[in-house]
């Protein structure tokens, strides 16, 4: 049945996500701190709260997608919780950090709000398409819960149960270290072919063929060698996510050394660049360094 969802954070994931559940009948009240935001989402045919209170009131269900644990916490008071539908159910589609959605997940406890944790993975234009990726964390129940309402996003076969609480966000947060870690790896292996008198063409075909390929070098060194940085998300951003995962290594008592050297380009990416957007500005860093571009 069509539910009524409150969705927090109408900005590049949140706006086509709104129009998703809108189409597939779902009756949307979408707030955003950035009152600028209500335009589009009432062209997408969603209506517009004041609050996230307000867009909570009576809700089956609430939708996060806000961009990091700061925003979440912020956006999330113990009132939101309070003043959904009885029953109702929690979504975080956020990139979160395990430890504050826990705290998150006792102030929906406390109200009988059911949890379930969903960060995305994938770009705005595969939310406008319903191809998303989603990591879920959460009881098996929960998330046969939110099928009717997932199935608006994406397909079933790209949706991905890891676990209990927590999973989904480290899932994503790993994902996120390996691909970062790839493109400096790779851009490091890149710049030393070149200087060596390899064309980078010919090395990067090369590499896609071997024990070395990957989705990386298959598919987003084209962006690379065409002079596009991937400004789909901000650098500022990049190092919260590292940070986080390097931290939750810290806390786990796992060995964390490549981590904390992929974490330390991004830094000092941030201090060059500043926070502006740019997923492969730590690649811009080490060409500097190199004192030459990677473009065929």
């Amino acid at each position: 049945m069509p539910s009524r969802v409150a969705l927090v954070g109408v900005g590049r994931m949140g706006t086509p996500l709104c129009g998703r559940f809108v189409s597939a009948g779902h009756s949307v009240t979408a707030f955003d701190v950035r009152p600028e935001r209500e335009q589009p989402a009432r062209s997408l045919g969603a209506d517009w709260a004041p609050s996230a209170i307000a867009a909570a009131a009576g809700a089956d269900v609430l939708v996060t997608v806000v961009p990091g644990p700061r925003e979440a916490e912020a956006a999330l008071p113990d009132a939101v919780f309070g003043a959904l539908a009885p029953g109702a159910i929690w979504i975080d589609m956020t990139s979160n950090a395990p430890a504050v959605a826990a705290v998150l997940r006792e102030r929906a406890a406390a109200h009988g709000v059911d949890v379930l944790e969903a960060p995305l993975g994938g770009s705005p234009d595969d939310a406008e398409h319903g191809r998303l990726r989603l990591f879920v964390g959460g009881s098996p129940e929960v998330l046969d819960r939110c099928r009717p309402l997932l199935d608006a996003v994406t397909t079933t076969d790209r949706i991905s149960h890891m676990g209990g609480p927590g999973t989904g966000y480290t899932t994503k947060l790993l994902i996120n270290l390996l691909w970062f870690g790839q493109a400096t790896a790779t851009a490091e292996a890149l710049l030393l072919g070149r200087r060596a008198g390899i064309d980078l063409a010919v090395l990067r075909d090369t590499l896609a063929g071997s024990a070395a390929g990957s989705d990386f070098i298959r598919r987003d060194l084209s962006a690379l060698f065409a002079g596009n940085y991937l400004p789909s998300y901000g650098l500022d951003r990049i190092r919260d996510q590292l940070e986080i995962i390097t931290g939750e290594a810290r806390d786990l008592g796992t060995p964390h050394g490549i981590a904390d050297v992929v974490l330390d380009v991004h830094r000092r990416a941030l201090e060059r660049f500043g926070s502006v957007d740019g997923e492969l500005l730590a690649v811009a860093l080490l060409e500097e360094a190199a004192g030459t571009l990677l473009r065929p």
